[in-house]
């Protein structure tokens, strides 16, 4: 009597349990048995011609770098002009003329064109020297960025920061001036050049320089020096020789005269044609170097 009711037994849950198991390794043994499918592995992405999302998405991070410290990469150069504004016109006086216009509105220009030249270089040289410092540098080395879409970034990057502050300084001035503008193409031209020109020089800055003492060393003994040499505060005229006639080989020199003439029109002290020409060759002569360093990796890939 006990036989027949032990052949059917119910299925306990453990013994399903075990059943499961059991059909689900037979299935995995008939698939390890089958081949598998050819897989491609994947390809990198190929563009045609200029790489415009990794050129605008590398300009964008620029942007934002110094945008998301606004207070100290455009308000504080706005007050640093202001503080020269105010101490060359009260020092000076307000009836000193220079070159028939007021000293306050002849100083305005150049202060102006000052804040541009300092910011465009510090937006290039410092973004470029924190990436090898930090080790952030494969970040914008292993995507598909050709060396000039890494040189175009960068510059207009930091030209826009130079533009961007030189609008702001030039809105906090007028109070104090008054300028007009007489010759909107020589301020719109010498401007956007001379941000240019500087994003150049500290793109290659930055390449060069291994630790923050060599890009202090340039913005020391460099920039700072061409700049205060260069008209900014006094006409060239009141030098003597040969110090007259070496600062008309000055780039910075032509660049904030034709920024001045712009503003002020009347007679300019140098040539505007030849500074402009001058600035436009070397906007291309530096444009070339730094694609070249780019290129080779220089100290940024070694």
């Amino acid at each position: 009597m006990h036989g027949p009711r032990a052949l059917h037994r119910p299925a306990t849950p453990r013994g399903l349990a075990l059943t499961a198991a059991s059909a689900h390794l037979s299935r995995m043994n008939v698939m390890s048995r089958q081949p598998a499918p050819a897989v491609a592995p994947p390809q990198p992405r190929v563009y045609s011609g200029v790489n415009w999302t990794g050129v605008k998405t590398l300009y964008l991070k620029e942007v934002r770098r110094f945008w998301k410290v606004g207070a100290q990469t455009v308000a504080a150069p706005v007050v640093t002009t202001l503080l020269y504004m105010m101490i060359f016109v009260v020092a000076m006086g307000s009836s000193r003329t220079v070159n028939g216009a007021s000293f306050g509105l002849f100083v305005a220009p150049g202060l102006i064109m000052m804040a541009m030249l300092n910011n465009a270089f510090a937006n290039a040289s410092s973004s470029l020297i924190q990436a090898k410092i930090m080790g952030t540098a494969p970040d914008f080395l292993t995507p598909p960025l050709t060396p000039l879409e890494l040189l175009i970034g960068f510059s207009l990057g930091a030209a826009t920061r130079g533009v961007l502050v030189g609008l702001v300084t030039a809105a906090a001035v007028w109070p104090f001036a008054h300028y007009t503008i007489a010759q909107p193409w020589a301020v719109a031209f010498f401007g956007i050049a001379a941000c240019l020109l500087m994003a150049l020089v500290g793109v290659a800055a930055g390449l060069w320089s291994e630790k923050f003492d060599h890009l202090a060393a340039v913005t020391n003994f460099v920039v700072m020096p061409m700049t205060f040499l260069s008209g900014t505060f006094y006409s060239i005229e009141r030098l003597p020789q040969p110090f007259r006639e070496a600062t008309r080989y000055n780039p910075f020199f032509y660049m904030i005269d034709g920024f001045r003439y712009g503003f002020l029109g009347g007679r300019p002290e140098g040539s505007v044609a030849v500074g402009a020409a001058f600035v436009g060759a070397l906007v291309v002569v530096l444009a070339l170097a730094c694609w070249q360093l780019f290129r080779s990796g220089w100290r940024l890939k070694t």
